[in-house]
């Protein structure tokens, strides 16, 4: 422990991994954000804090079964000379399930319905909010771990980059959640968001891997639009006033 506390590799590692992490975490908090908008204010903060929690603790979980995520890796099934291990196949159902459900999402704000959830059950809506961050945690967990693994070789490293990005993650969460539910259209870019990040977990599931790069500064790029239009209105009602 010494020895990586005197080393400037580790520290290096350590930043690199932290950044990478808390990167690959902005999929899980805008997707947390956009599911528990359709719940109360005061079971939202719940759910978000649960999902986090998890987040934090399946990706510690996985960190220590390494020999097993490893595997993971390894070719279970091949179609038409197409190998697909175990990851590629988690990765294409957690896709698949996120195109959905954003598609879904979307569907319900374009036909201007109530959350669906305000009629029913407010027990089994937040129940079924909880299951969704579940899944789409074990997702991004192992998406983000396996990164994780390829980039560092001491297992103290990837813990401390993984609880740091959690923490960044729970900070911001709140805010996030909070601007997507007062702002419609923000939320419909954050649904627009996470087709397009289904979109990607399905696609590296096939072997066709679409670099973040591209697709974080698309995301950045049409949510600094988004923030412009956000104070344009903003400006607009206090002009009319």
């Amino acid at each position: 422990m010494m020895e990586l506390l005197t080393s400037p590799e580790a520290w290096a590692a350590l930043l690199t991994l932290t950044a990478l992490e808390i990167v690959l975490g902005i999929d899980n908090v805008i997707f947390i954000s956009v599911i528990v908008s359709r719940i109360p204010e005061r079971q939202a903060k719940q759910a978000r804090q649960i999902g986090l929690a998890l987040a934090l603790v399946f990706r510690i979980l996985l960190l220590s079964l390494l020999v097993w995520l490893i595997g993971l890796t390894q070719p279970v099934i091949t179609v038409r000379d197409l190998a697909f291990s175990w990851r590629d196949i988690i990765l294409i159902g957690g896709g698949m399930f996120l195109i959905a459900k954003a598609t879904h999402e979307i569907h319900a704000e374009v036909e201007a319905r109530e959350a669906e959830n305000d009629n029913g059950p407010t027990a089994s809506a937040f129940f079924w909010v909880i299951m969704q961050i579940i899944v789409i945690d074990m997702v991004f967990s192992l998406d983000s771990i396996i990164t994780a693994i390829g980039m560092a070789q001491d297992l103290e490293i990837m813990i401390a980059a993984v609880v740091i990005a959690c923490i960044v993650m729970y900070v911001s969460s709140g805010p996030v959640a909070k601007f997507v539910a007062n702002h419609p259209t923000t939320k419909m870019l954050a649904l627009a968001f996470l087709v397009l990040i289904g979109v990607a977990l399905v696609a590296d599931g096939f072997k066709f891997h679409i670099p973040r790069g591209y697709i974080y500064f698309a995301m950045l790029f049409a949510a600094a639009v988004e923030l412009f239009n956000v104070l344009a209105r903003r400006n607009r009602r206090k002009a009319a006033r």
